[in-house]
């Protein structure tokens, strides 16, 4: 379901009112992410919001860039005991022992994809040969072979927390397929898909 917003434009009901999903929603989702650092905190982002509201993990993304030294995979690669134990007592960002704990353990896996092209270049050769066309809400996909296929293969590359539901959501945030509902202004602004 989309909303009319004062501005004339109609948005998702989750990207109409609360204004920091607002800008987020006309400024950064569906834009292509490719570069390594950026993509790798996409995807350490999209694991902590699964079972929790993307609102949260975007109010808490500062603390998260904080805590996570910008999601350099580098730094995260090489944290140990008391980086653990540094985070789980961060109460800017969310404190699961299991996803700081993937978020590390993809770090590693990120720098070891070096060797293969790099963690840009995996991701992206899942982009499928065609995006949804999604007319209502409950035409969008929430996963789709490709997103399967991207699971499957991260995970055989050593990453947790990335199952196909996450793959997806991640996805549609990176601008590898676009769901935006058609006819909606923000269609095809990610320059990867036409409108």
């Amino acid at each position: 379901m989309t909303v009319m917003c004062d501005d004339g434009l109609a948005r998702p009901t989750w990207a109409a009112t609360d204004p920091m999903l607002r800008d987020y929603y006309d400024t950064e989702w569906g834009m292509p992410v490719r570069e390594e650092a950026a993509l790798f905190e996409r995807i350490s982002l999209e694991a902590f919001q699964s079972g929790l509201s993307w609102a949260t993990i975007l109010r808490k993304r500062p603390a998260f860039r904080e805590a996570f030294d910008g999601f350099d995979p580098e730094k995260v690669a090489a944290y140990d005991d008391s980086d653990r134990e540094r985070l789980m007592a961060d109460a800017g960002i969310v404190r699961n022992r299991r996803k700081v704990d993937a978020t590390i353990t993809n770090a590693r896996a990120t720098l070891a994809l070096r060797d293969e092209g790099g963690l840009v270049d995996f991701v992206w050769s899942f982009q499928p040969s065609a995006t949804p066309e999604p007319t209502t809400w409950a035409d969008v996909p929430t996963q789709s072979a490709e997103s399967v296929a991207l699971s499957r293969a991260l995970k055989k590359k050593g990453f947790v927390h990335v199952g196909p539901t996450t793959m997806h959501a991640l996805m549609e945030a990176v601008g590898i397929v676009d769901t935006h509902l058609m006819g909606s202004h923000r269609r095809g602004s990610s320059g990867v898909w036409p409108r």
